[in-house]
């Protein structure tokens, strides 16, 4: 299950991510609301964190522009030190779907993730991403190709999954490197070293690779059929 945080003060961000990072999530961070909003318009999140004293632009408004010109129905939790009736209100009114007062413990805000995505699934089956004949279920994390159980590394995971939701498009090498590292890549090439462990998961046993270099820009997942 992928979350986004968006909240301006590192320490609690830094806190909330690992947290949750902890206990199975992936988990993208923004700092601000206009980054906030264009990582929620352009990814595919299951859940939002969402602070309302944010730079550039406020939660209320970030809330109103993702239901609104987004048209997006992802879970919201906003997540601020206001505690008024009229706050909490104000917050529902832009979209919110639940609201928690600051200072809030961890293990509050997992509970309520937790029993915000369980009504957005309302019971369904599990969501699986698919490539080809390469599977991944987003709520277990089964990884398969042609039936055959895979297993990788939680980082290489986390590439993956963004590489599958995306497909058949390119995600470029920046989106992938701030995915597992967020603002502070590494100087040694890892994002390279993770790609090869896909590859050599995923495609090395089989005939048909779905992991393809766009040099210069990053990488992509296809099928031939794709093509």
């Amino acid at each position: 299950m992928r979350i986004l945080i968006i909240e301006d003060d590192p320490d609690i961000l830094g806190n909330m991510a690992h947290h949750l990072e902890s206990r199975g999530y992936i988990v993208d961070c923004a700092s601000d609301g206009m980054r906030g909003y264009r990582l929620a318009e352009q990814d595919n999140f299951d859940l939002i964190v969402l602070d309302l004293m944010l730079p550039r632009l406020d939660g209320y408004d970030l809330c109103r522009k993702l239901r609104k010109e987004a048209e997006l129905d992802t879970p919201i939790i906003m997540v601020t030190a206001r505690d008024t009736l009229d706050d909490r209100l104000h917050g529902f009114d832009a979209g919110a779907d639940d609201y928690l007062v600051k200072p809030f413990a961890l293990a509050e805000l997992s509970a309520r993730i937790k029993a915000l995505l369980h009504r957005a699934r309302g019971g369904m089956q599990h969501r699986v991403l698919r490539v080809g004949d390469l599977e991944l279920d987003l709520d277990t994390r089964r990884l398969s190709r042609a039936g055959e159980a895979l297993r990788l590394p939680p980082a290489p995971l986390q590439l993956l999954t963004l590489l599958m939701r995306a497909s058949p498009a390119v995600v470029h090498r920046a989106r992938l490197e701030e995915a597992l590292w967020r603002d502070s890549p590494p100087d040694s090439d890892s994002l390279r070293t993770h790609i090869h462990q896909i590859r050599q998961v995923i495609d090395k046993p089989y005939p048909e690779p779905l992991l393809h270099t766009v040099h210069g820009i990053g990488y992509q997942m296809r099928s031939t059929d794709a093509r």
